[in-house]
């Protein structure tokens, strides 16, 4: 149980992480705010639960329902501690065969819409001089695979952005944590994603097994995301909260790979890089 019953902020309530985090959250005793673009998908969440539950339409392209819904929160719970950006979708093509109004479709929501989301709750976090922001970003945040390229994109200018926002809110005794999941049977891949399948010949080869994976592979991931609202409240409730917490042995995986190329890679061009300076 919660000793402080905190208010929890979470877009993307609907279906997958979301989802299961207000179900957490409400049952470890938290007061929530669950928000969705269809709030009726929100009915069961609030049922038995209306004095701690608190239920928003929102989608975060959309400014006014994003001052709105924050608005409404604190004058439901007269704060907000934990602010729980969930809400995303991905996108699947080619770099060169991208379609533009796709990948802008998807940093206004994953990027933008988080930033909104993010700045909107900021004031009442300073105010109280307590907080934490809760980001989620994707082993695609650190690790880049063909196919993602655009959604790579969104989730590394969110890792850019709340390294840059927790030095800046640190004096304010606000958090921020970046939550990296790999593979999880939230159908990510499936409803939360589109596809542009590769008309060059060029590129099949190089697309078509992740396309096919993600065909075949969707509801068998190995991420619970039962699990990952587990290790969201544990970091919620940590006193020193981590930056970064990647969820999943793919992630894990994933990433410690990247790191040690990267390291062996820096190493191995030291000379070239000292160099670069003017010399003493």
């Amino acid at each position: 149980m919660s000793q402080n019953k905190k208010v929890m902020f979470i877009t993307g309530s609907s279906t997958g992480f979301g989802r299961e985090i207000a179900d957490k959250a409400i049952a470890a005793g938290y007061k929530v705010v669950a928000t969705a673009r269809n709030k009726d998908a929100l009915h069961d969440l609030v049922k038995g639960n209306e004095s701690n539950v608190l239920a928003l339409e929102l989608d975060v392209t959309n400014s006014e329902q994003i001052l709105n819904a924050v608005n409404e929160a604190i004058e439901k719970f007269g704060t907000i501690d934990v602010l729980v950006n969930n809400a995303g979708i991905g996108y699947f093509s080619s770099v060169e065969e991208s379609v533009e109004e796709e990948t802008r479709k998807m940093f206004e929501i994953n990027f933008w819409g988080l930033m909104h989301v993010t700045n909107a709750v900021l004031p009442q976090m300073r105010s109280q001089k307590s907080g934490h922001i809760i980001n989620f970003s994707s082993i695609g945040g650190l690790a880049s695979f063909p196919t993602l390229g655009y959604y790579h994109a969104t989730k590394y200018a969110v890792e850019g952005i709340s390294e840059s926002l927790a030095q800046e809110v640190k004096p304010f005794n606000i958090h921020v944590t970046l939550i990296k999941p790999s593979g999880f049977r939230t159908d990510w891949s499936g409803r939360s994603s589109a596809k542009t399948q590769p008309s060059t010949p060029d590129y099949i080869e190089t697309l078509s097994p992740t396309f096919q994976y993600m065909a075949l592979g969707g509801g068998k991931e190995a991420g619970d995301p039962k699990k990952a609202a587990e290790a969201v409240l544990t970091v919620v409730e940590a006193g020193n909260p981590p930056m970064r917490l990647l969820l999943g042995n793919q992630a894990y995986q994933a990433a410690t790979h990247k790191f040690t190329n990267l390291l062996q890679n820096i190493e191995q061009w030291k000379e070239t890089t000292i160099n670069a300076d003017f010399q003493k």
